[in-house]
This record gives structure tokens, sequence and C-alpha cells, in this order.
């Protein structure tokens, strides 16, 4: 989204700042241990949890188990792409790979969508042939299965929640951890009344959680991919507020504003200045402006005093 130096004589050339590491920055290795961490318990207790499925018959058990296995695999895919966004940037790669993390939410939330479908599909063909469930076998791994996503949900509570990658993370974990709810609930009812239907009921509740978690998280991650304006960011506003708020902005135009992560954002624009000699202080007066009102770090402003090189 570079801009093209102005023609005029009296265009200033554009200028880059960048910001200093911040807390976001400094949190990725902790993210990254602590993902790899729910990783490996969601992964190691899955085995089990399916094993206990088959043998108590219990699709809520089951429903639980392919649901942790995906997890498992979007866990790992989650702190992949932390350790990938820790890579510098290159010729190739002018941003590095920090996007990296948000296309891992991306892939999570569809994963989370489709896991839903598959379980509200395999609940309705259950409520229609109805079959046995040993209930106690299901209580007791559905409890351990609780403990494990407890464990496993405090781990990742603890890192940087702003992070999209943390928070594609996290859906995974509370999705597991409500499928074990939703089994040790429907293991009690069958224990109490032996009424089998409660066990497919309580896995279409959990998969429409399941699927508007997923819905946001897609819909989030997919505006940073779209190269969407920022969260809360109005750039018809930032327009007007610029120029009242700097004295000597007589226009702006052409502003282009993204974010590289939900952390990171940047805007591109162009600022029409009303003395040429001025353009260094307008300059520095725009990017403080939008560093300290709006979050953004990165900007690229080229000021100008006549006419627009780009039209």
């Amino acid at each position: 989204m570079a801009f093209q130096p102005s023609q005029s004589d009296l265009t200033a050339p554009m200028s880059h700042t960048h910001a200093p590491g911040h807390s976001h920055a400094r949190a990725g290795p902790d993210n990254q241990r602590r993902v790899g961490w729910a990783a490996l318990l969601t992964g190691g207790f899955m085995l089990a949890e399916a094993v206990g499925g088959v043998l108590s018959g219990s699709l809520a058990l089951l429903a639980d188990a392919g649901h942790m296995l995906t997890d498992a695999a979007a866990l790992a895919l989650a702190w992949l792409a932390f350790r990938i966004a820790r890579r510098p940037s290159d010729w190739k790669r002018t941003y590095g790979f920090h996007r990296f993390q948000v296309l891992a939410a991306y892939s999570n939330g569809l994963t989370l969508f489709f896991i839903a479908l598959a379980i509200g599909y395999e609940a309705i063909q259950r409520l229609r042939a109805p079959g046995e469930v040993l209930a106690g076998p299901m209580l007791v791994i559905a409890g351990i299965g609780l403990m494990i996503n407890v464990a496993a949900f405090l781990i990742l509570r603890s890192a940087d929640r702003e992070s999209l990658n943390v928070k594609g993370a996290m859906l995974h974990v509370l999705g597991d951890l409500l499928g074990s709810v939703a089994a040790i609930a429907a293991a009690v009812v069958i224990l109490m009344t032996g009424w089998m239907p409660i066990d497919p009921l309580l896995s279409v509740l959990v998969a429409l959680l399941i699927l508007r978690s997923a819905w946001f998280l897609i819909a989030e991650s997919g505006h940073i991919l779209l190269e969407g304006a920022p969260r809360g960011l109005d750039v018809r506003a930032l327009k007007d507020d610029l120029v009242a708020a700097i004295p000597g902005v007589e226009d702006v135009h052409h502003v282009h504003a993204w974010s590289l992560t939900e952390a990171k954002r940047m805007a591109t624009l162009h600022v029409k200045a009303a003395d040429r000699g001025d353009a260094a202080r307008i300059s520095a007066a725009v990017k403080a402006r939008l560093r300290e009102r709006y979050g953004i770090e990165h900007a690229t402003v080229e000021v100008e005093c006549e006419t627009c090189g780009d039209g």
C-alpha cells in the first residue's frame, strides 16, 4: 500500500515511523509456551476420552473427543503460528510473519464451525435412532476431561487475550470444557432417570455455543486479512480530527488504515499543508496524533502543498 512520490516540487518526501517493542511483542514467548502446554493437555486426554466414548456408547463423549482431536491440532497450529511470527522480516516479506497468527486464528475459526456442524448432524441421527449409553463410565471420563480442560483454560487465561491467536486457542479449549460439562450433565440425568435423548440434546446445545464463538472469530480475523480498518477506527472522523487538531493542515485524503495483527495498526495518508516550509513539523505532528489518539504505531505520511501527485 505504498504511495508514489508526488510529482510536485513542493511535496515533501514520505517518512515512516516504527514503534519500539511493546508488551504484545514481549508477550509472544509466554503466549507460545502457554498454548503449547494447552495443546499437550488436550491431545493427551483426547485418546482416553475417545475410548471411553466407544465403550460407553455416549455421543456426548465421542463428540467431545472428536472436538478435542481437532482442538489439539488447532492448538498446535496456534503454537506454530507464534513460533513462525518471531522470524525476522526479509526482502520478500517486508512485514515479517506476524500475519501468520491471524491466519491461524481464521483457520481455527473455520475448524470450530465444521466441528459444530458435525456434532449437530450426529446428534440429529442419534435422536432419530437412540442408542444405549453407559452413564457410569461416561460420568467418570467426562469428569476427568473437565479437570483437564479447566487446567488448560487457566493456563491460557493468563496469556495475552488481545491476541486473536490466543482467542482462537481459548475458544477451542472453552468448547472442550463445555463439552465435558454437557457430558457430565447427560450422565447424571441418565443415571437418575434413564432418559437417553438428553445426551444428543446437550450435544446440540454445545454445538450452538461453539458455532457462535466460531462466527465471531472468523469475522474478526477475516476482517484483518481483508485489510479492513482497525476495530473502532473511523477514517472519516480521523480526517476531520487531523485538520482540526493540527495547525497548518488544510486537508487530509487518500487515507488507508489496516492492521498487521490485532495489536499492530498501520496507516498511510496524504496531508495538504498551507506552508511548504512546515512539512517536517506537520508530518511529525500527524504521526504523534495517530500514535497517541488512535494507537497507530506505523504511519506513512506524505505532505503536499499544492496538487496531489496521485490525482
